[in-house]
């Protein structure tokens, strides 16, 4: 009798998943530590290699940013008109997603992978419409810096001091078959910025002074880096799971972040993605208002939505429970209990250190209501607890 992993009968959600993975497209994203260390040019010179072998690809939209060696890569390569959109009275061009699933090329270039699309198109984000058409069963290509992950937002902020506004969810690099890392030496890309070769001659200036100062390249160099080496690590992990090699770390842990509206809340949320993401992990999100959601006033309200999206974002469970008289610790060593939690992820405490000698720590009392599990307190930056 044949009693193997590889052998036994898989079950009906296994076999459905299976015949997903095998009639889906290939998705390649070429990612970056910044503007103009050659993502694009890479990703069309790998275009036309595969238009030479005969394969059927087009571009459904590029940016060269009128970089002149980035132009000239798109040699051969057939170009799928964009669609004419009207927005506010004027006729804008968008990517034409319908039109690419009409023709269904074998393979389609799809640059800016954290674009917004015009509104009244289909979907929202650019990378919405590359799934789409993944799931169609059309191989894309695709390019993307890493400033623009939802998980770093932070973090990159803190670095170069500069909001990055369009974004993708991390989930993206995990629907990849392949993520190729283009690298460049900041010292490289000074270069090209002050021969005019990333940005118009008017640009340059700002630009060094700003997002292209060489800390910041190092730094976002790094993190790039340090992104695809986990990656690589993580596919390794499922590899070895799908195989029965060994059996799946950090499988048990759970991890909640607790969170109000505080400036801080984004930060805390995303600190607690990366962690989950590293174990492989579940992550929670707990939110114990005030008062009901429907009577908070307009700007409260606004920041809980844009908790709730930021927690679908990073494809983590969002929980609302009410004080109901109770106190907010009470709630969190409960939640903790319910789900077996084994990491709580806080912000520093918004009360005095009179009052918490007056009424007392909350991390003390949950530590003293839990048992085995590690507590977090992620800095605040400032302290204006006097």
């Amino acid at each position: 009798m044949k009693t193997s992993n590889e052998e036994r009968r898989k079950t009906p959600e296994e076999l459905l998943k299976l015949i997903e993975k095998e009639s889906r497209g290939y998705l390649k994203i070429f990612i970056g530590a910044a503007p103009g260390v050659g993502k694009t040019y890479m990703m069309l010179r790998e275009g036309n290699e595969l238009l030479k072998k005969g394969v059927d690809i087009i571009i459904g939209v590029i940016e060269t940013h009128g970089r002149a060696a980035t132009a000239a890569q798109i040699e051969n390569l057939p170009i799928f008109p964009l669609k004419k959109v009207d927005y506010k009275g004027k006729q804008l061009e968008e990517f034409d997603l319908e039109g690419i699933l009409e023709r269904k090329p074998q393979y389609v270039i799809v640059d800016e992978l954290a674009h917004t699309n015009v509104p009244g198109s289909k979907n929202q984000k650019r990378y919405e419409d590359v799934m789409e058409l993944v799931k169609a069963g059309i191989n894309v290509m695709t390019a993307v810096n890493i400033q623009h992950l939802e998980s770093l937002n932070n973090t990159v902020e803190q670095l170069t001091g500069i909001k990055v506004r369009e974004r993708i969810p991390d989930w993206i690099l995990n629907e990849a078959n392949e993520i190729q890392l283009i690298d460049t030496p900041p010292e490289t890309l000074h270069e090209r910025l002050k021969a005019g070769l990333i940005y118009k001659p008017e640009k340059v200036e700002q630009s060094l002074k700003n997002f292209f100062r060489i800390g910041n390249l190092n730094a976002l160099r790094e993190i790039a880096l340090r992104e695809v080496a986990d990656d690589v690590d993580e596919r390794l992990e499922s590899y070895k799971l799908e195989k029965g090699i060994h059996g799946m770390k950090g499988a048990n842990e759970k991890i909640l972040v607790c969170v109000n509206y505080r400036p801080n809340a984004e930060r805390l949320i995303r600190r607690g993605w990366r962690i989950a993401n590293r174990l492989k992990c579940q992550l929670y999100i707990l939110n114990i208002p005030l008062i009901p959601v429907h009577k908070m006033d307009k700007e409260t309200r606004k920041q809980h939505r844009l908790l709730e999206k930021l927690a679908k974002d990073l494809d983590a469970e969002f929980h609302i429970r009410a004080l109901g008289g109770r106190k907010p610790e009470q709630l969190i060593i409960e939640f903790v209990e319910e789900k077996g939690i084994t990491q709580v992820v806080l912000g520093q405490s918004a009360r005095s250190r009179w009052e918490e000698i007056l009424k007392g720590s909350i991390v003390n009392k949950i530590m003293k209501g839990t048992k085995y599990v590690d507590i977090l307190i992620v800095a605040d930056g400032v302290d204006n607890r006097e």
